[in-house]
């Protein structure tokens, strides 16, 4: 297990969320090396900030999967504010009782957006209302569902002819699957299985309304509590896809006062990433403290559905590439992969050795 005792003795505190509201609370704990606060604060690592020296800003959780979690976890670390940022945070409604709930309303326009890529980019070539936006890092860039689908649907050849649920459209990450599982097997997409729209859910397999599902993490924690089987893990078939990414608008990162707080946006989610893989305990915790999360079979198969989480978050190059190449169309055909993100302060981030020094600090505990 990490060993919190480091953040204890240097007397560190963090910002963080309650279910009914934002207060300063003791860290339980915040990942060592402190230099990384004065390298890229220029401040003295051991002095409290002051709420009024930090900077605003409004991050956008599209939802509660487990490429998300890191987020969460520099959340209730103090990350966000060891880092110089006031960070307001916004997520849908827990699954469950007990998690904690978003105390203040949607932001329309977030500073930043933390959800798929690849729905981003079919999104801002197909809606003229989209908002255009660039990934400038990820957490998710590999297809990783599990195809799950009702007992007596017993192998993925059986479900040639029956409704295979989907989240909202095919646009989607749970789309870009559904739309994979077609081409591996021969089929057409639209004459040789259904894909239902919203029907990603346990109910709608429950029910009969849907043959099968694309589950994430925390659908496949509910099938196998209810006996569902899965037929697949699509992580076996290596298929690059832009999955959760940090996401912005180029206008909002022009300024050096933005990009500076993106900057440290980045800085602190690595640290969350490294504390994820480096503290099962604590991101267990963070599942019952802000899911409600209190199943521990749930908990186990939620967090270690994470494990392919990439250390170093740069955005994903290859499921850009598969994303043009899938929803090749007129418009699509008017851009090229570099249109899509921003790496610039990621291979900054990197390149100062504060990546290394961040796992260096984990290796030492």
């Amino acid at each position: 297990m990490f060993d919190r005792s480091f953040a204890t003795a240097h007397g560190l505190r963090g910002t963080t969320v309650t279910r009914s509201s934002w207060r300063r609370v003791p860290s339980r704990g915040v990942l060592g090396s402190l230099c990384f606060c004065a390298v890229a604060l220029g401040c003295d690592p051991d002095a409290p900030r002051a709420e009024g020296d930090l900077i605003p800003l409004s991050v956008e959780l599209g939802s509660r999967s487990v490429s998300k979690l890191p987020f969460v976890i520099a959340a209730d670390q103090g990350l966000y504010e060891k880092h110089g940022l006031a960070v307001r945070l916004w997520m849908p409604e827990p699954d469950f009782r007990g998690g904690w709930e978003p105390s203040t309303e949607r932001p329309r326009r977030p500073d930043i957006s933390v959800d798929g890529g690849t729905p981003m980019m079919v999104d801002m070539v197909t809606k003229a209302t989209a908002f255009t936006r660039v990934m400038l890092a990820s957490t998710d860039c590999v297809v990783r569902a599990h195809i799950v689908a009702r007992p007596e649907i017993e192998t993925l050849e059986d479900l040639k002819g029956k409704r295979l649920g989907i989240s909202s459209g095919t646009h989607t990450t749970t789309g870009f699957v559904a739309l994979r599982l077609a081409e591996r097997m021969g089929w057409d997409p639209v004459q040789d299985i259904s894909i239902m729209l919203g029907g990603r859910t346990m109910r709608a397999l429950r029910d009969g309304r849907v043959d099968a599902i694309v589950a994430s993490e925390r659908r496949l924690a509910q099938a196998r509590r209810e006996g569902f089987p899965s037929l697949v893990d699509t992580r076996t078939w290596d298929l690059p896809v832009a999955g959760n990414s940090v996401r912005v608008e180029p206008g909002w990162l022009e300024t050096e006062a933005n990009r500076d707080a993106a900057r440290r946006f980045l800085q602190a989610t690595i640290e969350g990433i490294a504390l994820f893989h480096a503290d099962r305990e604590l991101a267990l915790e963070v599942l019952e403290e802000w899911h409600g999360v209190t199943d521990a079979a749930y908990a186990a198969t939620f967090y270690d559905g994470g494990r392919w989480i990439p250390r170093e978050p740069y955005p994903c190059y290859d499921g850009i590439d598969a994303t043009l190449e899938l929803y090749d169309s007129n418009e699509m055909r008017k851009h090229v992969a570099g249109d899509f993100y921003d790496d610039s302060l990621m291979r900054e981030i990197d390149e100062s050795g504060f990546i290394d020094s961040v796992y260096a600090a984990v290796a030492e505990r």
